[in-house]
Parts: structure tokens; sequence; C-alpha cells
């Protein structure tokens, strides 16, 4: 398979420590005289000081059509004169409809010589694919640009479809970043996300965690280092290109600044890596026998898997946790039910409330085990007979003790409580078997509600990495998203 245009960015990154950069702007205000040839050399002396720092540059081509042919010709001779093993990253944002965008792409590309373009996604997907026909070339995709007024478009919210409201709002600029999950057939395709919007950035992230990110904005701008890293770096320690331009190009010594910036930068990814705890034999993460057991069983019957997947909420995640599959595992689906039973037996309550679906067989299992008589809300409204909200015996005044299988965010269980308090029943708690820590513990307790969980997912990839069960880089993929949704 040829190597795509990230492979040769990855490549660079782990030679060198270095996630930084450097744009080339010539502006006109910055040069000895406003023509081609002093743009020209002005970029290069940049190129001759940062060398050895640059993970990638980024010239401007605006910068250089404005003087006409003569400054197209000075572009392609800065682009030839970048050594080789650099990539160079065209900014200048193309995109356009049919043979166009194919002109547009055979210019960048191989007449103007760049490795890596910038283009607009507004046309649609048939616009960008002429720039992703080689995956030797890449293509960073416009997501949340840097500037004031990307919001007039880009923060515009999403009208779910009529036919099915959608599991959580999105913006633009994150259906966007759900695209490119789908256009990158060939891994050659990243996305622009400004520096000065780190909270847009870290939504972006939990969207396409796999993807580059080119991160412009950074000083002149406003953008923070720290926050940009942060929010942005992929669970590797990649995944990120900080792009500096005139903090660097207006420095009274241009490599310095390379080198302070490309030093905060490292500073910044050392912090915010995800870091692997210390499990060594003296530190061995340890559960009890029963939970400890559960946990590889977990595994085994596929009930937790890493990779990439796509959850209900539309985040994409490294870890899918599905215990639906307990149904086809009796004994595990039993030896799960019993660890519920510690907590349960300290709480107050009349009846179990199962939440359809996962936690159905569950609580089924736990009603016989404690002989607790159980509930559960319908998904959907009874259209027939009783027209039920709520199937079961129960009376109003009583409190319900909500089961479920895992706590994200907590809206499933909102959803639920609300028809039991509809029905005149007081809800407490909520006990589930993992808590993924995205968010529930948190809204559930400012609504009055408290959380209970056998596991934590923290504490369940603590222990898979101490007993060797999952492989450390897809623990440290999930911690990452943890990090983010945290």
């Amino acid at each position: 398979m040829k190597p795509t245009f990230f492979d040769a960015l990855e490549a660079r990154a782990k030679e060198i420590g270095s996630l930084l950069c450097i744009g080339l702007d010539p502006h006109p205000e910055d040069l000895s005289a406003q023509n081609a040839p002093a743009a020209l050399a002005y970029c290069q002396r940049i190129i001759e000081e940062t060398a050895d720092i640059a993970l990638a540059y980024k010239p401007n081509a605006a910068f250089f059509e404005l003087y006409g042919a003569e400054g197209v010709a000075s572009l392609q001779a800065l682009i030839e004169s970048i050594p080789e093993n650099i990539p160079v990253i065209l900014d200048a944002k193309r995109g356009d409809i049919g043979s166009t965008s194919e002109a547009y792409a055979r210019a960048s590309f191989y007449t103007i010589g760049a490795d890596c373009v910038t283009v607009n996604p507004y046309l649609g997907q048939d616009a960008v694919a002429p720039f992703l026909r080689d995956p030797g070339k890449g293509v960073f995709l416009l997501c949340k640009t840097s500037n004031p007024g990307s919001g007039d478009l880009q923060d515009l919210e999403l009208a779910p479809p009529a036919s099915k409201p959608a599991p959580q709002q999105m913006r633009v600029f994150e259906w966007i970043a759900q695209l490119a999950q789908k256009w990158n057939e060939h891994g050659n395709l990243g996305l622009v996300v400004g520096a000065t919007y780190p909270d847009e950035l870290r939504a972006v992230r939990r969207r396409a965690p796999e993807l580059w990110i080119l991160a412009p904005g950074i000083g002149a701008q406003g953008g923070d280092i720290s926050q940009v890293v942060q929010a942005g770096l992929r669970a590797d320690g990649l995944g990120l290109l900080v792009n500096v331009s005139r903090g660097i190009a207006r420095a009274p010594d241009p490599r310095q600044a390379a080198q302070e910036i490309n030093a905060e930068i490292q500073q910044a990814v050392n912090i915010f890596s995800v870091d692997t705890p210390d499990l060594s034999a003296e530190h061995t993460y340890q559960l009890s026998p029963d939970l400890a057991f559960v946990a590889d069983e977990l595994l085994s019957v596929g009930c937790v898997k890493f990779g990439e997947f796509t959850l209900k909420s539309g985040l994409n995640s490294p870890i899918y946790i599905d215990l639906r599959r307990l149904v086809g595992y009796p004994d595990t689906l039993e030896r799960v039910a019993k660890l519920y039973l510690p907590i349960i037996e300290k709480l107050t309550f009349d009846r179990l409330g199962a939440l359809p679906y996962a936690a159905l067989p569950i609580t089924s299992l736990i009603s016989l085990l404690g002989r607790w008589p159980m509930i559960y809300p319908r998904k959907e409204k009874k259209e027939y007979g009783t027209r039920a909200d709520i199937e079961g015996v129960f009376h109003p005044g009583e409190k319900v003790l909500v089961i479920d299988d895992l706590a994200t965010t907590g809206g499933s269980k909102f959803e639920a409580i609300d028809k039991f308090s509809a029905a005149g029943l007081s809800v407490s708690d909520v006990v589930v078997l993992i808590d993924r820590e995205s968010g529930a513990l948190v809204d559930l307790a400012a609504a009055g509600y408290q959380l209970h969980a056998v596991y934590k997912l923290s504490g369940l990839l603590d222990y898979w990495q101490s007993s060797g069960s999952v492989p450390t880089e897809d623990i440290s993929a999930a911690r990452r998203f943890l990090r983010q949704n945290h």
C-alpha cells in the first residue's frame, strides 16, 4: 500500500520530536520590497533558520498570487527549496466543482508542487474528491476556522431529521468532522480547526479521534498552546499540527522563537498526554476476585471491544461496550447480576426500575435473586390495551431504584425518571454496572440523584492493562477519550 501524506508527517514528527507547523505568510508590509523576489527571500530565510525544527511548512498562496505570474513562479521556487523530507501544506483553501476542482488539485500538487492543500468542504464530497485521489497527497479540510466570523455559518445548529430526532444536537463544524471520517477512504484527510476555539477543537477531536488536525491561530490571533494541546492532541501524542506564522517570522530571532514555541508545545504534550500509570509488579491494580473474574469475562464474551466505533451520541470512540451480548452467556449474566447486589442491599426502595433494553435481563435476574419486584418504562408509548408508559405492578408514592447497564451522559436515565415521576413514583438512586465517566455522575447529582457503579471505566482500564489483557495502545486511546469527554 502506498504511504500516505500523513504517514510521512507522522514519521517526521517522531523523528524530530516536533508538532510545529511554520506558516510562510510574506505580508507586504514585512518585505524589503513589495514584489515576488522579496517575498521568496523572506520565506527562504525563515526556512534556513528553522528547517530542523519545523514538522511542516505552510506557505500562503495569496501572498504570492498577488504578484501575478512572477508570484506563482516564486511560490513554486519556494516549495522546491524546502528540504524534501519536510511536508509542505499549501494554504489555498481551494474548492469548486467538477473539472475546476480537478484543475485546482493538479495545480496544487503537480504544478506548484505542494504535498498537501487546504480545501473548502462547502461544495460537498464531489468537490473534495479530486484532491484525495492520490494517497500520497494530503488535504486539510476547513472545519472550524480561526477567524471571528467563522461562527456565522460553522456554529449553526443542524435541525434533526423530521422522521428521527438526533440523539445529540450537532453544529455544522461537527457535521463536517463526521463527514471527514467517511471521506477519508485513503487515509489522507485531516481537518483545520482554529486554535482560537479550544472548546470547539475539543468537540472536533471527539468526533474525529484519529484524524490529524491543523490548528492555526497561535500567537497573533490569540490561541493558547496549552489549551490547544489539551483539546486536540490525539491519544498517541500525535495528530495535532500547531501552526505559528507571525510569531516566528516577525520575531527578532526566528530560530530562537521557533525553538521556544516548539519547547512549549512539547511541554504541553508531556503534561496532557495520557500517561500510563505505574502498573509494575509492585503496583498492580487490584480488583476483588469476583470483580476481576467478570472483568475478564466482559472481554472474552465480546461485551467490551477496542477499535473505532461510532456511539449513539455520534461521537467516535476507541472503546465500545455492548452488554446486550450478555443474554447469550447465561453464566456471565448471572455473575454480572450478582455484582449489583452488595450496592442494592444498602439502598431503600420499593421496586426495581429496569431501563430497556440491555438492563432488562440483568434486572430480571436481580429481581429473582433478591425477590424485589420489578417494573420498566416503555421506550415507545403503547397505543393499544392499557396504553401504559410503565409495565408492571406499582402504586403511586412508591420509590423506584433505577437499574441500567451503563452510565454515559445520564440522558436515558432522565428520560426514565421523567416517566416514573409522571406516574407518581419517586427516584433517589441509579445503579449501573459500568460508569463510563462521561458526565452522568455530575449531571445526575445536580438533579438530586445519586449514581452508584459496580465499576468505573478508568478502573477497568487500569486492571486490563495491569493484567496484560489489552494492548497498551488501546488502553491509552481509551484513556484519552475519557479525558476529552469527562
